[in-house]
């Protein structure tokens, strides 16, 4: 089918899209593994949507545990161009409170157990990272959240921690002094491989606690972290349901569709024919 593919990843509490029609359950493998779920691909108007529990159904997968290459080659197997990733997140800033939305336009990565690359075991590619997420879908995205009736910004530092545990009062207060706006556990490494995928990726943070730095609020547990997610779910699903009708058969003028180009610096005829062949949805049009 023509037309422009989106994909959504779902963080804690946000595990389906409402409102899809024709909606088919779709089942791969990957030479990465198996990802995090089935993907669900269906319609939301005349956009075609797919998604993606990120933790999996039932929330079974710790943030470590997650195969982020899978699930992004999966996306990118789909046919999605344009990937959102809707998660969680503490805020590091008063200014920014539970409940709030934003769309970070900048990382931070403090995991170190986590696979970051398409690339390696015979291929080189080198990527770009200093903008890691799409300016155009990023403003897309956040004139859907004020049409929703989100609290919504855009621009900021997204700070990704390894977890499971959340952060220690003094790291908390570390973190701040680096002027980061929100914490949370995902999102860098999906950033890192949608743009090795050359797919336009943003980020909807939705601020559920103040992590543990505020003086004035109880510590981040995930109790509370829940309910405030709870309340905001219902408003991230209004933000997609504006969001997909104005990227439907758009064409994309970005630079994201391009990222490979001139990135790959291995010699073609060195590349392992089954590795070629492995990555081919995404380094095929290089070869």
């Amino acid at each position: 089918m023509a037309g422009t593919v989106i994909g959504v990843i779902g963080g804690s509490g946000f595990y389906s899209i409402s409102g899809l029609e024709g909606l088919e359950e779709v089942k791969l493998d990957t030479p990465f593994g198996t990802p995090s779920d089935s993907f669900y691909r269906g319609r939301l108007g005349e956009a075609r949507v797919v998604f993606l529990a990120r933790h999996g159904r039932g929330h079974r997968l710790l943030p470590t545990e997650i195969n982020f290459r899978a699930n992004i080659y999966g996306m990118k197997q789909l046919g999605v161009e344009h990937l959102v990733s809707v998660s969680s997140a503490g805020s590091m800033r008063e200014d920014l409170h539970p409940g709030d939305f934003l769309v970070p336009d900048q990382f931070i990565d403090r995991t170190d157990k986590r696979a970051q690359s398409f690339f390696g075991n015979g291929i080189v590619g080198h990527v770009s990272l200093a903008d890691p997420v799409c300016p155009e879908l990023s403003a897309a995205l956040t004139r859907a959240g004020q049409e929703a009736g989100a609290r919504i910004r855009q621009g900021g530092v997204y700070l990704c921690i390894e977890g499971p545990q959340f952060s220690t009062r003094a790291e908390s207060n570390l973190y701040r002094s680096w002027k980061v706006d929100v914490i949370s556990m995902t999102a860098m490494q999906e950033a890192r491989l949608a743009r090795e995928a050359e797919l336009c990726y943003a980020v909807m943070a939705l601020v559920t606690d103040y992590d543990c730095w505020h003086e004035e609020e109880r510590e981040v547990d995930i109790g509370s972290v829940l309910r405030v997610l709870n309340e905001n779910v219902a408003v991230a699903q209004r933000v997609i349901a504006h969001l997909a009708p104005t990227l439907a058969g758009k064409p994309r003028t970005c630079a994201c569709a391009h990222a490979l180009k001139d990135a790959i610096v291995t010699d073609r005829a060195m590349i392992p024919p089954q590795l070629a062949a492995d990555l081919r949805p995404i380094i095929g049009k290089y070869l």
